[in-house]
This record gives structure tokens, C-alpha cells and sequence, in this order.
């Protein structure tokens, strides 16, 4: 299994962001092939109930290539074409295998 994780920082407008991912950004990236599973949250916080980042995005493939092949679709591109319209600030998107827990 393959996982996409974006990191978005406070951005200056966070009803924007919000309001915009969920109606617009979001439905987008559901027309994307190749995701097995993906889910977001805006209540993120540490262990000591600080709020490190506004938004934790993640997305599931069965491989590396899946990833790339989403991404690189017109759905996938998409997606990419939508990141400025919610004016998310600072983020940060990693990529990594994820173990098999069998």
C-alpha cells in the first residue's frame, strides 16, 4: 500500500479553505483513478492540544506508480489546477510506503 499525506498549515482564511476544499477541492480528487482510500480532518491536534496544522489530507494506492499514473491523469491534474483556489498557505505533501500489518 502506497499513502499520499498533505500537510496544510493555519491559512489566512480558514472559512475559505474550509468551505471550498470540502465543496469543491474534494469532489475532485474523488474523480481521481487509482484511490483506494482517502480521508481528511480539520481537528488536528498534538499531545498537548496545540494545533500544529488545520488540515491532514490522505490518500491510499496500491502502489507508488498508482500515485503517479493519479496524478498525472487529467482527474489528477485537475486536482493540482484547484491547490491555489482554496489559498492554502503553507503545506507540505509527503509520500510513503505503507507496511503490510499482516
Amino acid at each position: 500500500m502506497y499513502k499520499l499525506t498533505a500537510l496544510y498549515r493555519m491559512p489566512q482564511d480558514p472559512d475559505h479553505f474550509r468551505n471550498h476544499y470540502e465543496n469543491v477541492h474534494m469532489p475532485l480528487v474523488r474523480k481521481m483513478p487509482g484511490v483506494l482510500r482517502m480521508n481528511y480532518t480539520f481537528d488536528v491536534k498534538d499531545l498537548a492540544g496545540n494545533q500544529p496544522y488545520f488540515c491532514i489530507f490522505e490518500a491510499y494506492f496500491r502502489t507508488a506508480q498508482d500515485m503517479v499514473d493519479a496524478a498525472n491523469s487529467p482527474e489528477g491534474q485537475a486536482v493540482t489546477a484547484d491547490i491555489p483556489n482554496y489559498r492554502p498557505g503553507e503545506f507540505e505533501i509527503v509520500h510513503y510506503e505503507v507496511p503490510d500489518e499482516g
